[in-house]
């Protein structure tokens, strides 16, 4: 996409960020503030879902070993949260929109909206390591790509996996600390694969084999070593030539930022903020009646009550303006395939 103009969009800036070519500004505006706390703690994973989107809240508070689906309608303005059985790392509408596949705990799941039930539908993960968790992830055309975090945020000891359609799961690596954003692309008849394992602050591309579940070496496509915020959740653009990319900021900011970046230069082409709410951690690419939405989730996580104080809409989810005429809904899994 060109940097051109942001005709329209409210309060456009233009910056230098550090090392970073001149970007443009968009201020979000809260979309949902929850009342309830621990829907603030870790929301992520927010995908196009009926009249508006799904996301999910990964665990209620840092004690809590339950998280939620969350049914956001966006004209109302309102929200339905259902307790999950476990913690999730992401859920993905299905064809079938009473169901979600989830990836919970330890395992890929379906949920039915309607009745609460879950079906296994996979191996448990990283079977030869203990406190990890299934993390981030992707659908597409041959399943899921979803990594796992390591509950310390210290050892290279997690899996990332590919889930295939017949129910077999691959381990891809083993040595993610937090793996989080991913971004598949068609390349010939495999795939391209854009990853972010947190701690290392890039994004590598690899070619992935769904067929023969293997990857190629990493490229480093994104060196963001030179920032004291963390790369979290990802989505690609409708141009297909950059990112959008939320960053997670452990230490107090008068703002979070998400930023697009050209994969090409490395540029940054526009930045989005979140007042008073500095983890951010998935966006979200939305058509809505008057143009393309982004929809950025944020958290609590780790906040003292002082800290939270000074940043009173951590835990919000927002929306702010773009200049994309259009955005490509996630790929669907034919849950009739699925369901036992």
């Amino acid at each position: 996409m060109e940097c051109r103009p942001l005709i329209g969009l409210r309060n456009p800036k233009i910056i230098i960020i550090g090392k970073f070519q001149m970007t443009n500004v968009i201020d979000a505006d809260v979309l949902f503030a929850p009342s309830d706390m621990g829907l603030r703690h870790l929301p992520e994973g927010p995908i196009a879902y009926g009249n508006g989107f799904s996301w999910v809240g990964i665990q209620h508070g840092n004690e809590s070993m339950h998280g939620s689906l969350n049914l956001f309608e966006l004209q109302a303005r309102a929200n339905r949260s259902i307790n999950l059985p476990g913690r999730p790392g992401f859920a993905f509408p299905t064809t079938d929109p009473d169901w979600f596949i989830a990836g919970i705990e330890k395992h890929v799941q379906l949920f039915q909206v309607s009745t609460g039930r879950c079906e296994t539908v996979s191996d448990e993960i990283d079977q030869e390591v203990e406190n990890t968790l299934i993390n981030d992830g992707i659908p597409f055309a041959d399943g899921i790509v979803f990594g796992a975090k390591d509950l310390e945020f210290q050892t290279k000891k997690a899996g990332l996996y590919l889930w295939r359609l017949d129910q077999s799961l691959v381990r891809l690596r083993d040595d993610q600390i937090c793996s989080n954003g991913k971004v598949i692309l068609p390349d010939g008849d495999q795939w391209q694969m854009l990853d972010i394992d947190s701690p290392t602050q890039q994004v590598v591309r690899y070619r992935l084999d769904a067929s023969n579940g293997t990857l190629s070496d990493a490229e480093v496509v994104l060196d963001l070593t030179g920032e004291s915020i963390f790369p979290d959740g990802m989505v690609a653009a409708p141009d297909g030539k950059s990112v959008i990319i939320a960053f997670y900021n452990p230490n107090a900011a008068a703002y979070g930022v998400a930023r697009q970046f050209d994969l090409e230069s490395g540029s940054v082409i526009c930045e989005w903020r979140t007042a008073a709410a500095p983890r951010v951690t998935c966006p979200l690419l939305m058509e809505v009646d008057d143009g393309v939405k982004l929809v950025l989730t944020t958290a609590t996580e780790g906040m003292e009550d002082e800290m939270f104080s000074q940043h009173e809409n951590s835990g919000c989810l927002f929306m702010g303006d773009t200049e994309f005429e259009s955005a490509k809904c996630d790929h669907r899994l034919d849950v009739l395939s699925l369901v036992g």
